[in-house]
């Protein structure tokens, strides 16, 4: 029997599917959506929060994977920003976050993976493993050649991929629940500041079909916080780009440069 907690996620992950399972709700959904996509918190301290109400746990990641699975987007928390992600593998979802940030087509979405061992379904790598562990899970988007196992039309435009594994339990475990990678991108209209709580994109809550309250992440009064990922570029054998310095910047650097000998170059934008 489901607990008052899971039989209200059931019902949230009933109304992102839409009619029949479909990809999303119908036009007569849209009021009983509004009073249902509300923040859900997270159960439990912090990422300790498996151990410390582990039904809890079970139950909110279970019900987000099915929203996504249903064609939906969840906002997330993860090690460095809040961010809005859906299933990789659907066209239909890509193109809902697009309009969702009012996003340029020509910026590319990154994906998320669960673990280490997936990077190689989607990408090629050229790297050596340990490599990959030294920086991942953490706070470092990977850009790496795609492989034929992406979707084509998750940023069409370029042969690359970011990849992400966030060092923060709830997000991989929805990753590894879900069929395929996660498309994943910062909660805020394009153009704007990252967001560190979920009431600082509050105006997005109405075009979401679940909002995951993880609490604050980091300091919510330092702009250094709410500079995302370190993003490299690793997709040319024996070299490394930085593509954005983010907030783990001299730690990334120091693993491929000084224990991998990769060769710094300057990047093209």
């Amino acid at each position: 029997m489901l607990s008052a907690r899971g039989a209200t996620l059931a019902g949230w992950a009933r109304a992102a599917e839409g009619p029949r399972g479909g990809p999303g709700p119908g036009p007569g959904r849209a009021a009983e959506l509004r009073s249902l996509r509300r923040p859900l918190p997270l159960p439990g301290p912090g990422r300790s929060a498996a151990q410390s109400d582990p039904q809890g746990w079970r139950e909110t990641l279970q019900a987000t994977a099915t929203v996504l699975q249903a064609g939906g987007l969840v906002a997330v928390p993860t090690d460095t920003v809040y961010g809005v992600a859906c299933l990789a593998q659907s066209s239909h979802a890509v193109r809902k976050i697009y309009d969702l940030k009012g996003r340029n087509g020509g910026k590319p979405l990154a994906i998320c993976l669960g673990d280490v061992e997936r990077i190689y379904r989607y990408c090629h790598v050229n790297v050596p493993e340990e490599l990959l562990r030294d920086l991942l899970p953490g706070p470092v988007t990977l850009v790496l050649q795609r492989s034929e196992g992406l979707n084509k039309d998750l940023n069409p435009f370029t042969s690359l991929v970011g990849v992400r594994i966030p060092n923060h339990t709830f997000i991989r475990e929805v990753a590894q629940a879900c069929s395929g990678p996660l498309a994943l991108t910062s909660a805020n209209i394009s153009t704007r500041a990252s967001t560190l709580t979920i009431s600082e994109f509050q105006d997005l809550w109405p075009q979401l079909s679940l909002v995951i309250d993880g609490g604050a992440i980091g300091d919510i009064q330092s702009p250094e916080c709410r500079l995302g990922s370190t993003v490299v570029d690793l997709s040319v054998s024996g070299k490394y780009t930085i593509i954005r310095p983010g907030c783990a910047l001299t730690p990334t650097v120091e693993i491929l440069g000084k224990k991998y000998g990769l060769t710094s170059e300057p990047s093209s934008s």
